[in-house]
């Protein structure tokens, strides 16, 4: 076997892993092979969009996705791993439109769609291949060759099919509705997009004047944080049951109508007071008559702009008073403005009350960029939020400025390009959600998720509210929705397949894109002679992402069967933000087709953020980019450090470089180590016996070393422990188990047991114990690490398969790969997860090592206590261990004993028995409320009493107290903590947080003691400069060295 660098370049050896992997094919290999003798686990990859790089947000979903995948790969199944891509919808064509510069829709349709098509067709293709890239250098095996891209026909075919069904089912509608409207990219957007990207911002909130037409010198006064909207007022609506009252504004003098509820808030906004007292209301204002609202109703009042205000029989039944429930009292006045084309209540309530007929014009003087129209010409051209001054300063100049302030709030952004939205009364395609609503909450309840909480909270919440959902885009680079229409919509056709289209247009198309498909006419069947055209619109992407289970496998044209047996999915896993996205569209047509959820089993991750807790930013650089986290730490020390973080239960993670740094620190490194001190040793033990090391499992299994049997279960637990949190989708509960277990192997086993392991102690044939021991963990721990570190354990097991005897076999070309045989499979990730041996997890043993563990680790604390370096002896240590097991004593006596003094340099050992407890520690009794609350009731108050007054030697001895006519039991009903209380100086002790372990160590220093000190401390400074000579553990040296006169010479404790 090769000599191992005394140090490994982990990004350099996963780069050459990398290659290894590209030219030995062996992603594709192990699909083949799960194939062969695996069970299908259906999987589905969200689609990301296909603009940009991968962030750390991709990774970490990519990474669990990749563990979970890999998981189910080597417990038996096969997994179809298929990458996928969203390449239609607003991310490519803003990005094309900040490149071309396009700022209007003409501009596209000048440029010709075609020509537009093409070229969000090659930016898309561009972004594939730069994915694919990162993607597989983060060691993510995922099929790009046999991808699926929402832009391939056979893709945008089963998404007609998809629309066709729920057409047919009478869940289609074409409505004219207020939509959120992203006026960057001049198209509505449904509500979830419009809840991805809130942010706080501050907007000028007026209070505007409404003089009523009869009432000469009053007027209604309203309040909005959306002053653009006022030029497109033509109602005001109140509170039918709530009180409103006519005041007489003293200091203006002037009359207002308002809601009482609101005097107090609103009055002091209205006249400058920051801080109201009720005492200044009869200095302000005198309440001259009441109302109730609906005694408002009908009441005409003078608009403040005039723009629709034209005489038209439209208009003459604008400019009055209406009322609805939907008013609130508090914010504003209780008096709400309404523009039915900028507001969804506004819509309703004027609809309700006939101020607009359905399907007419509305009152909108702003274009689909947000652009002011010259039907109001003081602010032509203007984006509507740049436009607010100039309006405010015309309501002003018109006298009907009453207030103005501003107002800090949050306010929903444009998801894509980070503008406001606005709301817009868009006509639109729709399915209806909210006539399935109840059966899609009860398919979310079929499913599980982790973390749980997001499942019962934030995704049931969302759709219990959920609302119709708009599905139409007024875009060019999408899946044409397939209906077919005369102009006054009394003859539609919906088409769900090429096929018919060709048999209905007598054109067939190999391209389903709207360059293409509008140019299609079908023949009228109710009117021969006249042409049916196809409708404008495109899919809202989202519509083809939810549609990507029956997409990607062109259902129901191809793939049938398969689809169906795989349906639910098995696992998906995506972001937090998916609960809005991609869950819920996944959710809403699974269950509108065939009334199922379309998964089974979900991971949900929280938000990477910056190191400060601020979102990551490409502008502010705020970020280390991955790629050169990579190549200097390895994508296994990244993938660790996210998916061992709180980010994989759905919390925020701070991203930290020093984090995975530390991974490589604390993991890697003493792995490593770990593994090249085996094969060193192991290299030597063939050397000194002259034959070959064959790993035994029958020479496992026989040891009789306490650590050997202790480190076998311990990974047999950590087998049973990984196979059952993996069964239950628990990645943030294996990882810090496996961690953990990566500190026993390195600091613990190979800790006590490196001179064993050398041949020093006890001879080659205990060393070949512990090789075989050691070989035997280290081949499990990596077979079981592989999913989640694929480098790192893929270049462990090239090692270690090589001493396998089945290995000379597999390379001359004997016999295929074999899932259990490790010597005749070429990559660890062809061989089955280790099973779990439950004949070989010994409980006496992991007891009996954590209490060894403890006992260490409280001396070395008395040590860094007394300043005492571990290579100065004690003469004693002495253990209290509270109600220990019969097997703990005697193993801490017996065969851990050595063990114990070799890594506390101590001379001695002592255990107290319990019935001396009492000479060497104090015991405080405390009741464990939680326990005994419902059994002593009022007693509780008396019992503390009596038991802070019981003899140590009673609670110790007896184990039980009686109490009136109670027995408690002093071991689970009570709590107790020891404590030292023997005297001396040279006396040092420290006991763990729960006092149940008291560690003392008698620090008397004599002569001999120092002069053994001494002599440690040259061994040290020896084995330093071999070191720093690079010199191997087989290598001799000759040492020199002098001492001090009347000092005990050092000689013979060097030479042993």
């Amino acid at each position: 076997m090769a000599a191992l660098p005394p140090a490994l370049d982990f990004a350099k050896t996963e780069e050459e892993i990398c290659a290894k992997w590209a030219e030995e094919q062996t992603f594709k290999k192990q699909d083949e092979l799960s194939l062969e003798r695996g069970d299908e686990f259906t999987f589905y990859d969200g689609p990301p969009f296909a603009t940009g790089l991968p962030h750390y947000g991709h990774i970490l979903a990519g990474t669990i996705k990749d563990v979970v995948t890999r998981y189910a790969c080597q417990t038996s199944h096969h997994v179809s791993r298929r990458a996928g891509w969203d390449c239609h919808g607003l991310p490519v064509e803003y990005e094309i439109d900040q490149k071309l510069n396009i700022t209007h829709r003409d501009q596209v349709l000048e440029m010709g769609v075609d020509k537009y098509n093409e070229t969000c067709r090659g930016i898309v293709s561009r972004y594939t291949k730069e994915w694919e890239t990162t993607v597989t250098r983060l060691g993510r095996w995922i099929d790009f060759e046999n991808d699926y891209k929402t832009m391939d026909p056979t893709f945008m075919e089963s998404v007609w099919w998809v629309f066709q069904q729920l057409f047919e089912k009478g869940l289609v509608y074409q409505g004219y509705k207020v939509m959120p409207f992203s006026t960057a990219c001049g198209t509505p957007l449904s509500n979830f997009e419009a809840g991805l990207n809130y942010k706080d911002v501050r907007d000028p909130a007026v209070v505007v004047s409404f003089p009523l037409v009869d009432e000469e010198g009053v007027s209604f006064v309203a309040w909005t944080t959306t002053p653009w909207t006022l030029p497109s007022n033509i109602a005001l609506c109140v509170h039918p049951a709530m009180e409103y009252v006519k005041i007489l504004d003293k200091k203006a003098d002037k009359r207002y109508i308002l809601a009482k509820a609101r005097l107090s808030q609103i009055f002091p906004i209205m006249n400058n007071k920051k801080k109201w007292k009720p005492a200044m209301a009869e200095e302000l204002y005198e309440v001259e008559a009441t109302y109730v609202g609906k005694d408002l109703v009908g009441k005409k009042y003078q608009p403040v702009f005039d723009y629709f205000n034209d005489g038209s029989p439209e208009s003459k039944e604008y400019f009055r008073v209406l009322s609805d429930n939907y008013v609130t009292d508090d914010a504003g006045t209780g008096v709400v403005h309404q523009a039915p084309a900028f507001g969804e209540d506004d819509y309703r309530v004027c609809l309700a009350h006939k101020v607009i007929e359905k399907g007419n014009d509305l009152p909108c003087p702003v274009d689909s960029n947000g652009m002011f129209t010259e039907q109001v010409p003081e602010v032509k051209g203007l984006h509507v939020k740049k436009a607010d001054d100039n309006l405010i300063k015309l309501i002003k100049d018109k006298g009907r400025l009453v207030q103005k302030d501003n107002l800090d709030h949050s306010y929903p952004f444009c998801w894509r390009s980070d503008t406001p939205l606005i709301y817009k009364a868009v006509p639109s395609w729709f399915i209806k959600v909210e006539e399935i609503r109840d059966r899609i909450v009860e398919n979310n309840k079929k499913t599980y998720w982790v973390p749980n909480q997001v499942k019962e909270g934030r995704f049931h919440s969302w759709l219990t509210d959920a609302r119709d959902w708009a599905v139409s885009r007024n875009r060019f680079w999408g899946t044409p929705i397939p209906i077919w229409c005369n102009e006054d919509m009394t003859e539609v056709v919906c088409i769900g397949s090429v096929d018919e289209l060709a048999e209905l247009s007598g054109v067939r198309v190999d391209d389903l894109h709207k360059d293409v498909v509008d140019k299609i006419t079908i023949p009228s069947k109710k009117n021969p002679g006249t042409e049916l055209h196809r409708v404008d619109e495109v899919f809202d992407c989202w519509f083809e992402s939810g549609s990507m289970p029956y997409a990607q496998m062109h259902y129901p044209f191809e793939n049938k069967e398969k689809f169906e047996n795989g349906f639910p999915a098995d696992f998906i896993a995506e972001g937090l933000d998916q609960t809005r996205g991609w869950f819920y569209t996944l959710m809403v047509l699974s269950t509108a087709l065939f009334d199922k959820p379309a998964f089974k089993n979900l991971i949900v991750n929280g938000l990477v953020l910056a190191s400060d807790g601020k979102k990551m930013s490409k502008r502010l650089k705020n970020y280390p980019d991955p790629n050169v986290v990579i190549s200097k730490y390895g994508a296994d020390a990244l993938r660790m450090y996210l998916i061992n973080s709180p980010v994989v239960r759905a919390e925020s993670l701070k991203f930290q470089e020093s984090g995975v740094l530390g991974v490589v620190k604390e993991v890697f490194l003493p792995l490593y180590n770990a593994f090249r001190f085996f094969v060193q040793n192991t290299e030597r033990w063939e050397a000194k016996n002259g034959s070959k090391f064959v790993p035994s499992k029958e020479k496992v299994q026989s040891t009789a070393n306490p650590t050997d049997v202790w480190i076998s279960a311990a990974t047999q637990g950590l087998i049973k422990f990984v196979h059952e949190e993996m069964a239950a989708y628990r990645l943030y509960t294996v990882m810090p188990a496996l961690v953990s277990f990566v500190t026993q192997l390195t600091n613990w086993y190979v800790r006590l047991n490196r001179d064993r392991l050398k041949g020093l102690e006890g001879g080659e044939s205990e060393s070949e114990t512990g090789l075989q021991v050691l070989y035997d963990v280290l081949l499990d721990v990596t077979i079981l690490m592989a999913p989640f570190t694929p480098f790192i354990t893929e270049y462990f097991y090239q090692h270690l398969r090589k001493m396998q005897p089945s290995y000379a076999d597999a390379a001359n070309g004997g016999g295929a790969t074999n899932p259990t045989m490790p010597g005749k499979s070429d990559s660890v990730h062809f061989l089955n997860l280790p099973a779990y041996d439950e004949s070989r997890l010994n409980q006496d043993a992991v007891e009996a090592m954590e209490a060894l563990q403890v006992i260490v680790e409280s001396g070395r604390n008395v040590r860094e206590k007394r300043n005492i370096s571990l290579r100065t002896p004690v003469k004693c240590i002495t253990v209290i261990l509270r109600n220990p097991s019969a097997n703990v004593v005697d193993s801490i006596n017996g065969p851990l004993k050595g063990y114990i003094l070799s890594e506390l340099n101590a001379w001695d050992l002592v255990i107290v028995p319990k019935e001396q407890e009492h000479e060497w520690v104090t015991l405080a009794l405390t009741p464990n409320f939680n326990i005994l609350g419902k059994k002593l009731g009022k007693k509780m108050k008396d019992f503390k009493a009596f038991v802070t007054s019981m003899s140590h030697a009673v609670s110790v001895i007896k184990g039980e107290l009686d109490f009136e006519d109670l027995t408690i039991s002093a071991i689970d009903e009570l709590i107790s903590k020891l404590s030292f209380s023997r005297e001396g100086e040279h006396w040092e002790s420290t006991s763990t947080p729960e006092g149940d372990v008291v560690v003392a160590v008698d620090c008397t220093q004599d002569e001999a003691i120092l002069s053994a000190g001494r002599s440690r401390e040259l061994i040290n400074a020896i084995q330093q400069l071999r070191k720093a000579a690079g010199l191997d553990i087989s290598d001799k040296v000759e040492v020199f060295f002098d001492e001090s006169p009347g000092m005990n010479s050092m000689e013979t404790s060097v030479a042993s």
